[in-house]
């Protein structure tokens, strides 16, 4: 049956009568029951309620129906259909107007009377409980077990907008294949949502591509809306009844430069050349749509249509506006621009067939133009005096607030003047240590009016707990600088070349280790005890070879209070069993109470977390911070900081919104209806405006000079544009010893390229991207070689774990997965090696060499989800990882991939030839804290929340925390059935020998690594001339890679006078490999000494004899010597 017809589902008890009133003489007025009126003489109304709640229900009836004696028709409920409850209601004579109250015993529904023209939409209409409009035509009627969610657009097209879903729903979305519409009609376009057996909340996003539209997450609660809802274009309510986009849509028209706005107005281009558009402007606000009139504008400015559409240059500043209509900005009214960006702003367009169209305003472009601006922002000491400077060019007025503690206590109000969009206050020395906020009052577009926020400040470099007020400091301030700060002395690094990573996160290095004071545990202070379990072992890698330590985000960010007295953790979790659940119950219920967070939820971006400081009040935490620093420089590391610039952990006028509350709509990215873009999960920043651009670059310059930094890693720095990064590397590289206190050539800078998002493929600007860093020097995460190393991708889940790769069994052990063939199995274990030898250049585009399939291929003809598997220009551009926070560690994966009958010591194996991968060959390798002593996070992909429970480090070697519960369900659930028996399966838990073995492993690969300089190659010419690969081709013995690096090319430097070359054999096989190779028939090669006496007694087993190596199976063996070919 056609779904549009309602369907009788069930009668009523009530009759079907008319009940008028009894008269005051208690007499029943005598009038015939409906069913005497002929068809032709009733009025057919369906009533919606969306929880169903009919029982009691009637309607009131006056207008052009039959007069009864108590002057007002009351009519119960007839049979009901799949809409709702029907009532028919009598006319008379030719009906023009029924007027229909609804009632429940005598109280009139709170919408009010609702009028139905007949002639307008007939006998028969539908009618909404929270609407006072009736329609002509039903909705659609959702199935059992279903729900409806209708999206009203102005434009009425809805090609490739759909729903992405997850929550109570049996038919959960991935983000590349959203649920399409049902079916369109005149109240837009339906999605029919299955739901789960007793559904609470369906979420969902409305999407085209990475489009987004209203914008944030969205949910239908059926218990609270019922299971049909509509969405509005550009409108985060959701209403339980059509309507209509409003006329005041959103923020579509976008203020580019002084001279020109772009919008894209939602009908035909053909109408715009001929329409009337307009600059509407209210100074406090109040521009809104009163039923389909623009009210509230106390100025208007003509604007005129530009028929060559936007020019070249905005173009190229705003791809993704390069289809939109130009609009003129008067040259008469330029003047008048300061004044306009106070206020609302509303471009109106008055279309020739007599539509109306109206859209907000984005400022940014216009900003930039009139007030972007170099001048030193923040606290400023260097007059002697501090001088407080804040960039609020929309701000009507900014007052400083002063106070004399942390918290409480009376503000001194002091006045600030403005010169091009920077308010001042000059200050005294008696300032210094005060604390402050900026008092700002700002027209905010999200609430249409004039707001007064108290806010602290976006260059703050000091706060008090917990972020809620500001602290004017000098950060040159002796007390605020460890003893021989001023003349610390940096490990020596001879290149960037030389960088080894390793990723820490501070509260876990230190809050489980008993060698350090209680006080100090999880603090920037747990690092200053070089006799503790953990700086002992990362002394020990320094020796070996690693430069530095890669610190988790240590700036201030808003999860974690930083009141440690009012931290709760759960405790006695170790009563429970290895695979239990309840481990992750308890944790999970106190995420947000305790201590732990991995941070990317910035706040300010310049100064050091308080939760990590003893004393979060006050500058302690500048001198705790660079006490850390000190002392891991002395311990022969150097120190990265992972920023975060990319998003804010909020917007709006949200209580932690510090941008967005000083000058609204400016500092981040802003999707085509004005709403902030979340595509990095929170509140995206814009660093392709000049001031959000120079924000980042000043933090990181403070970070650099104050701090000592020695590097950066880029939190999803494809979300930020390449030439936001080109202006940091040069920046930071013109910092000297001299003038600075650190050496800014000897900054390493990496991040994460990642292309997705609004800002995917180039569409706001070049972005940060793997392939477009390519050239600059900067690094980015090699994602190619990880997935071959490990198998599969990290977004599996579920049976889709357990996919091989090169270090985890493909073909040559294969597990119960389906994988295919044993053909295809092959197969994709010849294209992994491919993948891990071009991993091995460095990850190098132009790269040549021998494929699986016997061609000659470069870097960038494999391919990788549709991208080149080589992208780089230089080796030092490719970081390369097989384990990193994200994700489950290396040891995690491999027990979810190696199959079951492999035992401990092989999986043992396994791990380590993987670290090797890792650690020998070309380009920037990067290890995550812990996988040198096999890390486990009890299998947990995402430990983000997870607490100290699932992040531990064991610095002692006892454990390496396997086996601790199943891991939180929120990101894991969908995994448990594969997890649960790996967990309680006694033979999987580590010996400390095992893990001992693990540390002298990557120690030895570290200080093979740094004995030659053959493993850090500067260039790609270097690498082409140098480097080879052996075992290519179709028969190739599969699961071995050998890669030669040669000191004996003719014309070239000498390199390593110690050697002439380098041969790495990685064996993945689980038996000796015996492989003659040609051209090494004269070669001189012997096992390389640091394995000759390694800790490992089976890869001493490894030789060379007359072009014939010998390796142990599941082994990464290096030799060494000269004659190579």
């Amino acid at each position: 049956m056609d779904r549009f017809i309602p369907r009788l589902r069930r009668a009523l008890t009530l009759p079907l009568l008319l009940s008028p009133l009894l008269n005051c003489d208690g007499e029943t007025p005598v009038d015939p029951p409906v069913g005497e009126q002929p068809p032709e003489e009733q009025l057919l109304v369906h009533y919606y309620r969306p929880l169903e709640d009919y029982s009691g229900w009637e309607v009131i009836a006056t207008g052009d129906v039959p007069e009864r004696a108590a002057g007002e028709l009351r009519v119960l409920q007839n049979e009901a259909d799949d809409f709702g409850a029907t009532f028919v209601i009598p006319t008379r004579g030719q009906p023009e107007r029924v007027r229909l109250k609804f009632a429940r015993e005598g109280d009139a529904l709170v919408a009010g009377d609702l009028e139905v023209s007949i002639p307008e939409l007939g006998k028969e209409v539908w009618v909404f409980s929270d609407y006072d409009r009736a329609f002509s035509v039903p909705p659609a009627i959702p199935e059992e077990g279903t729900a409806i969610i209708y999206y009203r657009r102005t434009d009425d097209v809805y090609a490739d907008w759909g729903l992405h879903l997850w929550g109570d729903t049996t038919t959960p979305t991935d983000w590349n294949e959203p649920l399409l519409a049902s079916g369109q009609d005149v109240y837009g376009a339906w999605y029919e949502v299955p739901l789960a057996s007793g559904a609470e909340q369906v979420n969902f996003i409305i999407h085209q591509g990475d489009m987004k539209d209203p914008g944030p997450d969205q949910s239908l609660r059926p218990g609270e809306l019922g299971r049909r809802i509509w969405v509005l274009s550009g409108d985060p309510t959701l209403y339980t009844y059509p309507g209509e986009p409003p006329l005041l849509n959103a923020r579509q028209a976008h203020w580019v430069d002084r001279e020109t706005f772009a919008w894209r107005p939602p009908v035909g281009a053909e109408l715009l050349p001929d329409a009337t558009f307009e600059l509407h402007y209210a100074p406090e606000g109040g521009i809104r749509d009163e039923k389909g009139q623009l009210v509230g504008a106390s100025q208007v400015i003509p604007l005129s249509f530009e028929a060559n559409g936007l020019g070249a240059a905005t173009r190229q500043k705003f791809p993704h506006l390069a289809g939109h209509t130009a609009l003129r900005f008067p040259a008469a009214s330029l003047e008048r621009q300061p004044e306009l960006v106070k206020g609302q702003l509303v471009v109106v367009a008055r279309l020739p067939n007599g539509k109306r169209l109206a859209t907000g305003v984005q400022l940014p472009g216009v900003l930039d133009a009139l007030y972007a601006t170099s001048s030193t922002l923040g606290v400023d000491v260097s007059g002697g005096a501090p001088t407080l400077r804040l960039w609020a060019p929309t701000a009507r007025s900014v007052r400083l607030h002063l106070f004399d503690s942390p918290g409480g206590g009376q503000a001194q109000v002091v006045p600030m003047s403005v010169d091009q969009g920077v308010w001042r206050a000059e200050g005294n020395p008696s300032w210094m240590g005060r604390y402050y906020l900026y008092e700002v009052e700002v027209f905010v577009p999200g609430t249409g009016r004039v707001e007064t926020n108290l806010v602290t400040d976006p260059y703050s470099l000091s706060l008090s707990m917990n972020s809620q007020r500001s602290q004017i400091i000098d950060l040159d301030a002796p007390g605020l600088k460890p003893a021989g700060w001023d003349t610390l002395v940096k490990p020596q690094l001879g290149s960037l070349r030389d960088t080894t990573l390793y990723e820490l996160h501070i509260r876990d290095f230190s809050i489980s280790d008993p060698s350090v004071p209680l006080a100090h545990r999880g603090t920037f202070l747990g690092f200053t005890h070089p006799g503790s379990n953990g700086m002992t072992h990362l002394s020990g890698l320094a020796q070996a070879g690693l430069t530095h330590v890669h610190l988790l985000p240590a700036f201030d960010f808003a999860t974690v209070n930083e009141n440690q007295a009012e931290q709760r953790s759960a405790t006695g979790l170790e009563n429970y069993g290895p695979s239990s659940d309840e481990q992750q119950k308890q944790v999970w219920a106190l995420r947000s109470q305790d201590g732990f967070n991995w941070g990317y939820d910035p706040w300010h971006f310049t100064v050091p977390e308080g939760s990590y400081a003893t004393t979060p009040d006050g500058p302690s935490r500048t001198l705790e911070f660079r006490s850390m620093v000190q002392a891991l420089n002395q311990a022969g590391l150097r120190v990265v900081m992972d920023v975060v610039y990319n998003h804010t952990s909020a917007a709006g006028q949200d209580a932690r919104s510090v941008l967005d509350r000083i000058v609204p709509g400016y500092y981040h990215r802003l999707d085509d209806n004005g709403a902030v873009t979340t595509s990095t999960c929170c509140q995206n920043t814009a660093t392709e405006h000049a001031m959000m651009q120079k924000l980042m670059v000043d933090s990181m310059l403070t970070w650099a000079r104050a701090y000592k930094i020695d590097g950066f890693r880029f939190d999803l720095m494809g979300h930020h544009m390449k030439e936001n990064l080109v202006e940091v590397r040069d920046r930071l590289a013109a910092l000297t010893p001299q003038a600075d206190g650190i050496d800014g050539t000897k900054l390493v800078i990496y991040g994460e390229g990642w292309d997705f998002g609004e800002v995917a493929g180039n569409a706001r600007g070049d972005n940060a991207t793997q392939r477009n860093m390519a050239g600059t020097g900067i690094g980015t995460f090699n994602d190619r070689l990880r997935d071959a190393v490990r198998g599969g991708d990290p977004f599996d889940s579920g049976g889709a774990l357990r996919r091989q790769g090169f270090a985890s069994g493909l073909y040559l052990e294969p597990n119960d997965h389906d994988q295919g063939t044993q053909e295809e199995q092959l197969d994709r274990l010849l294209d992994a090696s491919d993948h891990i030898r071009v991993g091995l250049t460095g990850n190098l585009r132009d790269y040549a060499f021998e494929d699986r399939n016997g061609d000659i291929v470069t870097g960038a003809d494999l391919a990788y989800k549709g991208e080149p598997v080589g992208y780089t220009l230089a080796p030092g551009e490719s970081v390369t990882y097989v384990e990193a926070h994200d994700n489950q560690t290396l040891w995690d994966i491999l027990q979810l991939k190696a199959p079951q009958s492999m035992g401990i010591e092989a999986r043992v194996r396994l791990h380590r030839l993987a670290l090797s991968i890792n650690g020998l060959g070309l380009g920037v390798p990067f290890f995550h804290a812990g996988s040198e002593m096999l890390r486990s996070k009890s299998m947990d992909r995402d430990s983000y929340d997870s607490g100290d429970w699932f992040n531990r480090l064991d610095f002692t070697y006892a454990t390496n925390n396997w086996g601790k519960g199943l891991p939180p369900q929120e990101k894991n659930g969908d995994s448990w059935a594969q997890m649960e028996g790996l967990l309680a399966d006694p033979t999987l838990q580590v010996e400390q020998h095992h893990i001992v073995g693990t540390v002298r492993h990557l120690e030895e690969v570290l200080q093979i690594r740094r004995g030659s300089p053959l493993f850090r190659l500067a260039t790609a010419a270097d690498v082409s001339a140098r480097v080879r690969f052996h075992n290519t081709g179709p028969s190739q013995v599969p699961g071995v890679v050998v890669m030669s690096i040669s000191d004996e090319i003719s014309g070239a430097e000498d390199l390593d006078p110690a050697l002439g070359g380098v041969v790495v054999i990685f064996n993945a096989r689980p038996a000796e490999l015996s492989l003659p190779l040609a051209g090494f028939e004269t070669a001189t090669l012997a096992l390389h000494p640091v394995q000759m006496s390694s800790a490992d007694e089976i890869v001493k087993s490894a030789t060379f004899n007359a072009g014939s190596f010998t390796v142990p199976e599941r082994t990464a063996a290096v030799f060494v010597g000269s004659g190579m070919p």
